[in-house]
């Protein structure tokens, strides 16, 4: 036994010495077979806006493009039959604008860290994209950045000549199929066999980032009548979606169809505190003082006294500051009682609270100076951020009210037309909440320029963004459909261009 005990190592050396000089081949893994399930992927048309077209940064450019979500399921079903996937690419990386050599859209961001602090500038250069140089041909990827619902059933919606009356949308432009298309006649021109339909963001957004200064238009049937910054009527949203899908579905194609974020929760609202004001002792006794709130102040108690205003608005408008750090900026706040018709310096103005979402690029102004020949005019401070500058809670009431009727709609559509259904508001609300691990064991979420999971835009994805809603809709579409495609890896695309 110890003899043979003994052999075993020598036993083993041997083994290897054999496995080093004479390999043993070992099978290649079988291939993953793909398959469609009961879909067609042979010609994908992609349906939306901006979130469509892979705008990022502010600006649509040709990576931009490139990492698109459409695209990225493009190549996923070329692994089951999928064809080509035509995309109306911009001339460069820049993204810039111009219509007959005027430049009418900046280019793309960047962070910078020249300043004090990294911050988002525009890269330098003039885009090379003119809008007058039509491109030929169909296009796969229908996405217009900034197009309503109801704009994409708008004939002249891509006029060259419309753009420079404001009536037409530059992008579209580029590539529509005439100068009276719509973009739903040119998609479903196409006769596809598969789409999908992601639209109704702008129908609030625009209201969200211009600070609540539109109308909510619920009640208004006639959107020829609406501003950019309005809130789209639910009914009008509700009847474009289904022509659209009408249009789409004639022929027999299957799609897959996402309802919409909050889009309280992207970090265009979630970045700039309310109270980012420091202040040292000498001038938060000066802004207390009666030369400055302290008779604002002193103003609204009297009226409280005489039960003009209950107290509690009383402690909601009454402004006061403190030494050192944590200030509230001063706001405008439309909804208050207005009791200028008591006395004329006591308009609508009020501390901001957690509750206010102040927008993104509130960031550069605060602290600004109003009057640039006035040291003591600091805006945010002695002078009430506009309305345009946040987002109050009656304001984010009625963003939310048209939200949940639209992600009603698009629920019940989807159920109608016997569609995918991708749950984007959720998707997006964990991304905010906790993000998601990633195979490295990196966590991509929506904090902004760090979290890889938003653009510095501050509203549309990154890359590596796009890459977990292009995993959402391929989930929902496997599950659908019977498809076994594999997805993306969202590390394969970047969290924030650098360059």
């Amino acid at each position: 036994m110890k003899k043979f005990y003994a052999f075993l190592p020598f036993l083993g050396l041997f083994l290897i010495a054999c496995e080093d000089d004479t390999p043993i081949d070992t099978p290649d893994p079988t291939p993953v077979e793909y398959t469609s399930g009961t879909a067609d992927f042979s010609n994908y048309v992609a349906i939306g806006n901006s979130l469509t077209a892979g705008y990022s940064d502010n600006a649509l450019f040709i990576d931009g493009q490139e990492a698109s979500f459409p695209n990225m399921l493009a190549t996923n079903f070329a692994l089951a039959g999928g064809g080509n996937f035509e995309i109306p690419y911009m001339a460069d990386n820049l993204g810039g604008m111009t219509l007959q050599g005027n430049p009418i859209s900046g280019n793309r961001l960047i962070l910078s860290f020249l300043g004090e602090s990294p911050s988002p500038v525009e890269v330098e250069g003039q885009g090379s994209t003119e809008v007058s140089d039509k491109l030929t041909g169909t296009y796969n990827n229908m996405g217009v950045p900034g197009a309503k619902s109801y704009e994409l059933l708008a004939p002249g919606y891509g006029s060259v000549t419309g753009v420079a009356l404001g009536t037409a949308n530059p992008y579209f432009a580029r590539f529509s199929s005439s100068e009276s298309a719509t973009v739903i006649g040119d998609a479903a021109a196409q006769g596809a066999t598969f789409f999908t339909v992601w639209v109704g963001a702008n129908d609030i957004l625009q209201y969200a980032t211009g600070g609540g200064t539109g109308v909510d238009q619920t009640g208004n049937l006639d959107p020829s009548t609406y501003s950019r910054n309005d809130i789209t009527d639910p009914n009008v949203f509700a009847g474009t979606l289904d022509a659209i899908l009408q249009a789409m579905t004639e022929n027999g194609a299957d799609g897959a169809i996402a309802n919409l974020p909050n889009v309280t929760d992207i970090p265009y609202f979630t970045t700039v505190p309310h109270n980012p004001i420091p202040l040292d002792e000498a001038t938060a006794a000066y802004l207390n003082s009666m030369d400055a709130y302290g008779a604002y102040n002193a103003g609204l108690a009297q009226l409280q006294q005489l039960n003009l205003i209950s107290e509690e608005e009383l402690e909601q408008r009454t402004i006061t500051f403190s030494p050192g750090e944590g200030n509230a900026v001063v706001i405008y706040d439309e909804d208050l009682t207005d009791l200028t018709g008591f006395n004329p310096a006591l308009t609508n103005m009020r501390q901001a609270t957690e509750d206010d979402l102040l927008v993104l690029t509130a960031s550069s102004f605060i602290g600004t100076l109003a009057d640039p020949n006035n040291p003591t005019s600091i805006n945010g401070v002695a002078v009430p951020l506009g309305d345009e500058w946040v987002l109050t809670p009656d304001e984010q009431d009625l963003i939310e009210t048209a939200l949940d009727s639209y992600n009603q709609t698009i629920a019940g559509l989807a159920t109608a037309y016997d569609l995918a259904f991708v749950d984007a508001n959720a998707l997006l609300a964990e991304l905010n909440a906790n993000g998601f691990q990633q195979s490295d064991g990196s966590i991509v979420d929506a904090t902004f320029a760090t979290g890889g999971g938003f653009s510095l835009d501050g509203v549309h994805p990154a890359p590596r963004g796009y890459a977990i809603v292009a995993n959402a809709f391929i989930e929902a579409i496997n599950t659908k459909y019977g498809s076994n495609l594999p997805g993306v890896d969202p590390l394969d695309y970047t969290g924030l261009y650098i360059d």
